[in-house]
């Protein structure tokens, strides 16, 4: 996402866009709506956000009210998406956004206006 965020002024609801999203940018924002349309991802990535060490599954699970496999299943797909970090630390694997992820989405969403 990062050429097509540094480079677009496309057409998007309040904002002065010049050109329509391409086919390959609506793709890729439609799918980063799809991973974060979930609350507990959201959640998920909001309570990483305040550790800054990472946040463990064992809190996630405390926290979020599900079971461990569903947690496990929503950092799977924040990872593969590039929306978290996993590091191990002995037997625990803690997990920390990646920022600038979420800073290529935000420009995606609402690109500055010129």
């Amino acid at each position: 996402m990062t050429s097509s965020a540094a480079r677009m002024t496309a057409a998007w609801p309040g904002c002065a866009g010049t050109e329509p999203l391409t086919a390959a940018e609506a793709t890729r924002l439609a799918h980063a709506f799809h991973v974060l349309s979930d609350t507990a991802r959201v959640r998920i990535l909001s309570l990483a956000a305040t550790e800054s060490d990472g946040i463990s599954v064992k809190a996630l699970v405390a926290e979020l009210g599900l079971h461990q496999p569903t947690v496990s299943h929503h950092l799977k797909v924040l990872t593969d998406a590039g929306y978290l970090t996993r590091e191990r630390r002995g037997t625990w694997s803690l997990y920390s956004p990646i920022p600038e992820r979420l800073q290529e989405l935000a420009e995606l969403i609402a690109p500055e206006q010129a």
